[in-house]
């Protein structure tokens, strides 16, 4: 049996029944007897139930919302936050999804020649509890308007979430098993993958697991899309609007107790103003209040298991052992799932809050003194995920933008994921793409027609 535990109260919120592996291939043989008919379901038809899914996301907001707080901690606030951008991203793909998926002509020696973009079957995912409606339906939906059908392994502490989000697809009018979900342990992962009615495989998750997945796809020569975590930098010159740096980076590194994959982790900062940015992030840092999520009042929330925060400890312990100056928090809160607000500077390479993703409420402030000196501290690192820079000096943010290793750069404005805008890594970070038309036309045949 899972447990669902409540990271607030420490209450089970609910169990649920482990699949066996024979179960688990059960429910993939129906997903793949629903592609069959699905693939050949109209463009038209499919955006219609897509925009019914996205309105009954809006009207369920508060009642999913309440349940994404439960089971993985989050302020309720960002939890409603999570549902409405699902349903924006339900109506971007009904709307767009024909056009993006529309067969483009290519010149060649033929009459006539032109490329589609065909359904491949089903596809496997494993997602994190971070977000746990988002990162599902960001993978889901474009998959399913391409004619796909989907199987997933959610995250054993929000399988709530996984059935609420199986029930929403039934609700919305899909066919059954266009969208399935999967109640089974890590260990059988590897036969699911293995499964001949199984065309392509993603995952949200650590490097670890991303590379182990990875291999079990090459094994059985499945298409793999792998979105592994960040370590994303936030440069801030002197010129840049210093009052809005400070609150937006102090925002995206806060946001959801500090386990967002795209948040700013690293503050490189213009040495001139690095003293006065550390001041005002220690005082934005203090004014967090931990209590219960589900309460409106409330704007620092727990960790969502208590192995995260073991974990996040031991790497700020760690770092202030190695030199690190620790300025604010660093320590649990209580006998509770809290970590308070940590901010460290004195930071070197070799420290763990350098050199690997910290996933939690913590930040770190570097120094800079030139503009090469800030790309080669942001891309001192493994991951490439995203990045920010905050100047009004627009042309060198723009050539910096250029240089700097990440999946995305934001100058002026926080990173973050936007179904207009593709989405992915490189380096450790992963591979491949998620929304946007990039993301749409990942897990499909892109077919050559030649006519003459």
């Amino acid at each position: 049996m899972f447990k669902s535990i409540n990271p607030y109260t420490g209450q089970v919120i609910a169990t649920f029944q482990e699949s066996t592996i024979q179960k688990a291939n059960e429910i993939i043989n129906k997903t793949d007897l629903a592609f069959q008919n699905w693939r050949m379901v109209k463009l038209t038809d499919r955006s219609l139930l897509m925009s019914r899914l996205a309105n009954i996301l809006e009207k369920k907001k508060e009642k999913l919302g309440r349940l994404i707080t439960l089971e993985m901690g989050k302020l309720i606030g960002e939890s409603y936050a999570e549902i409405e951008k699902c349903a924006w991203l339900c109506k971007y793909y009904a709307e767009n999804a024909e056009e993006m998926l529309k067969p483009e002509i290519l010149p060649s020696d033929g009459s006539e020649s032109y490329v589609r973009f065909d359904a491949i079957g089903v596809i496997y995912a494993i997602m994190p509890w971070n977000f746990p409606f988002w990162q599902v339906l960001r993978f889901a939906v474009p998959n399913i308007m391409t004619g796909n059908t989907v199987v997933f392994k959610h995250s054993p502490n929000v399988f709530g979430c996984a059935e609420a989000m199986e029930q929403l697809f039934i609700e919305a009018g899909f066919p059954l098993h266009v969208f399935s979900n999967l109640i089974i342990p890590t260990t059988i992962s590897e036969r699911v993958i293995r499964n001949s009615k199984i065309q392509g495989v993603t995952i949200t998750g650590s490097q670890k697991a991303g590379s182990i997945v990875a291999a079990q796809a090459g094994k059985y020569l499945k298409k793999s899309v792998l979105e592994l975590g960040g370590s994303d930098p936030c440069i801030v010159f002197s010129d840049a609007d210093f009052n809005t740096a400070c609150k937006i980076g102090t925002t995206s590194r806060m946001m959801n107790s500090g386990q967002v994959c795209i948040s700013a982790k690293r503050f490189i900062v213009e040495q001139s103003i690095f003293d006065q940015f550390v001041e005002e992030q220690k005082v934005l840092l203090e004014s967090l209040k931990p209590g219960d999520p589900l309460s409106a009042e409330t704007n620092m929330a727990p960790l969502a298991r208590n192995d995260l925060l073991d974990s996040i400890d031991k790497q700020v312990q760690k770092s202030v052992e190695m030199g690190a100056k620790l300025i604010t928090g660093g320590h649990q809160i209580a006998n509770t799932n809290f970590y308070s607000p940590t901010l460290l500077t004195n930071i070197k390479k070799g420290m763990p809050v350098y050199d690997e993703e910290t996933f939690g409420p913590v930040s770190i402030v570097i120094p800079f003194n030139n503009p090469k000196e800030a790309v080669s501290i942001a891309n001192d690192t493994q991951f490439g995920l995203g990045a920010s820079i905050w100047t009004q000096n627009i042309e060198l943010a723009d050539k910096m933008a250029a240089q700097i290793e990440a999946g995305a750069v934001f100058i002026n404005g926080m990173t973050k994921s936007d179904p207009r805008l593709p989405f992915g890594g490189t380096k450790q970070s992963g591979y491949g793409r998620e929304l946007s038309h990039f993301g749409i036309r990942e897990f499909v045949n892109i077919k050559t027609v030649w006519i003459k």
